[in-house]
């Protein structure tokens, strides 16, 4: 029987990080932000939606998407986020339910859905048994936000304001790992958790 568990968290918070260790456990992890990129690629009936419904400037000359250009647009109008994801998500979730399907097959003991939007999108509760979240204070987030993206306060507030609070994340999690200290204590989280309930090899994350 395959466990399957969803992790998620908000923008900035670190959830590719304990992603990354899952990994190094030797976990079977499902990627929904690689899923997404994946098909929207060139030669795609993502991207060929795309440019068709948003407009040939969103295509870059070498034929990818221009995705810093439509991330400008869809973060700062609703509408148009919407009109992005009636593409992307039946793409994505299809090929997550098959990927899903594939481990199950090959007796996985333990999956992980790994998506920033898990809450949001709606579909994938049904798809696990437990969720983890990562997480820090609010804060926090939008500093390494601003940081990471080169973003201004307002325009960092803006892309967090498109998901759900993380306190609203933490409510409804199943375990919650707390990435508001140093990377070591983030770390130690996560091999306690892997441990505690034998799931992959700590001894492997670096």
């Amino acid at each position: 029987m395959t466990e399957v568990w969803g992790l998620t968290g908000g923008i900035a918070t670190g959830k590719s990080t304990v992603s990354h260790w899952l990994r190094q456990a030797g976990l079977t992890v499902i990627d929904a932000d690689l899923i997404a990129r994946q098909v929207v690629a060139p030669g795609t009936s993502g991207l060929a939606q795309i440019v068709a419904t948003f407009g040939e400037g969103y295509r870059q000359s070498d034929g990818a998407l221009n995705r810093k250009k439509l991330g400008n647009l869809v973060f700062n109008d609703t509408m148009q986020l919407s009109r992005l994801e009636a593409i992307t998500q039946p793409l994505i979730q299809a090929e997550i339910i098959r990927q899903l399907a594939s481990a199950k097959a090959r007796h996985d003991p333990v999956v992980v859905i790994d998506a920033p939007t898990f809450f949001e999108v709606g579909y994938l509760m049904a798809l696990v048994d437990y969720v983890l979240v990562v997480a820090t204070d609010t804060t926090t987030q939008q500093q390494r936000l601003q940081k990471r993206d080169g973003l201004s306060a307002e325009g960092a507030l803006t892309r967090m304001a498109q998901q759900w609070p993380i306190a609203r994340k933490v409510a409804a999690a199943d375990v919650v790992i707390d990435n508001g200290g140093t990377i070591a204590q983030t770390r130690q989280q996560v091999v306690k958790w892997l441990d505690t309930n034998k799931i992959g090899r700590s001894n492997q994350i670096k």
